[in-house]
């Protein structure tokens, strides 16, 4: 009776995976079966990173992102700061930004993009874009 009971629990379980990628709908995220990192609609979904300016640094100073991704970068400080790309010519520039105040910059391009704050030159960061 134990090995019946275990056959239909198998077949109930492989029919609902079954179903699950059959229809495209992602599974729960606390299920057995959890997405693959890697898995194509994983990748080429861009994503949003902040970046938050606090203390004369920018919190994190280094990220890696997919192209078509979104920083932003949000002033914590109680003085204003910029992040402004080192590229020539100039990628994107925030100009100054007062406490929590916002830049977003969209990449469309893969690159290494070095950028500053043009009012603390040693503040610096670093976006790369894959």
């Amino acid at each position: 009776m134990k090995s019946a009971k275990s056959i239909v629990l198998v077949w109930s379980i492989a029919s609902t995976i079954f179903a699950i990628q059959i229809s495209g709908t992602q599974a729960p995220a606390d299920s057995v079966m959890p997405r693959a990192a890697n898995s194509p609609s994983a990748a080429t979904q861009p994503a949003a990173v902040m970046v938050k300016i606090d203390n004369f640094a920018f919190q994190p100073n280094e990220v890696v992102i997919a192209v078509g991704a979104t920083v932003t970068w949000q002033n914590a400080d109680d003085v204003p700061h910029t992040a402004t790309s080192m590229d020539d010519p100039q990628v994107f520039d925030s100009g100054p930004l007062d406490t929590d105040d916002k830049f977003s910059f969209t990449f469309s391009k893969p690159g290494t993009y070095n950028y500053y704050c043009k009012v603390h030159p040693h503040m610096k960061g670093v976006v790369t874009v894959k």
